[in-house]
């Protein structure tokens, strides 16, 4: 049984005045078992950043029906949305979304405030993770008081904080160098080992590569997927840029 079933979404957009419709996703369905790392991969426009916040339950969507962990997102109503998210979805953004004027480790906790745990479960849950992540010697700093890895650390201590069920990662190398996005990846790798089920939106096919699987979308359809099975991350990132490649170019890959 697949812990996340995406069927049939439709998203519709109207303009501001009415007069025009936009199709941003259309017939997009698709599973997760527990313990995936999928990559979500497409041009600017195709659909990505959408689907990203349906299935985080900032949007709805027009028609379709996002299950996570057995329980539909359709029927919530928005207080209840938010608790669901808060406690069953993690989050890594590009740009970390730390607060600047609170420290890293009020930044991991604040999920966990928000949940009302109390202090003793905070510090049970924190103290492991901040070792795991190496960022124990950096909970007192502030964000801009250490580097864009660290920074992307903590974000991720954070989103792991409330153990949810899927972590949803918006283009988490995006603001990173080369050194600390590989560092990044071989920690989202490790972190996916454990269990911990991850979805990654991304534009950068090293990052994609890391994957288990690749979903591609073009034009707000599920176009063509990549799974890795025995392929080395070398490998995959060929596979990947071919795929890119033949759908930039309109070559038939449709899955």
């Amino acid at each position: 049984m697949n812990l996340l079933e995406v069927k049939n979404l439709r998203k519709v957009y109207t303009t501001r005045f009415g007069g025009t419709q936009v199709e941003a996703l259309r017939s997009v369905s698709f599973g997760l078992e527990k313990g995936e790392y999928t990559a979500v991969m497409g041009e600017s426009g195709a659909g990505k950043t959408t689907l990203l916040n349906i299935l985080a339950a900032l949007d709805r969507p027009t028609s379709g029906e996002v299950i996570l962990g057995g329980r539909s997102l359709s029927g919530l109503k928005d207080q209840e949305l938010a608790a669901f998210r808060r406690s069953n979805l993690g989050f890594v953004f590009q740009d970390f979304n730390l607060l600047p004027t609170f420290s890293l480790r009020d930044n991991i906790l604040l999920p966990l405030v928000l949940a009302g745990e109390s202090y003793r479960e905070m510090e049970k849950r924190l103290q492991p993770l901040a070792r795991r992540l190496g960022i124990s010697g950096l909970l007192a700093k502030f964000p801009y008081e250490v580097s864009g890895g660290e920074q992307q650390r903590a974000a991720i201590a954070r989103a792991l904080i409330t153990d949810p069920q899927l972590i949803l990662a918006d283009e988490p190398t995006g603001a990173l160098d080369s050194k600390t996005s590989d560092s990044l990846l071989r920690l989202f790798g490790e972190i996916n080992e454990a269990g911990q089920t991850i979805l990654m939106v991304t534009h950068s096919v090293k990052a994609a590569s890391h994957a288990k699987r690749v979903l591609f979308i073009k034009d707000g359809e599920i176009f063509h997927q990549l799974y890795r099975g025995e392929l080395s991350v070398t490998e995959m990132y060929e596979r990947i840029a071919d795929t890119l490649t033949l759908l930039a170019t309109g070559g038939d890959v449709r899955a």
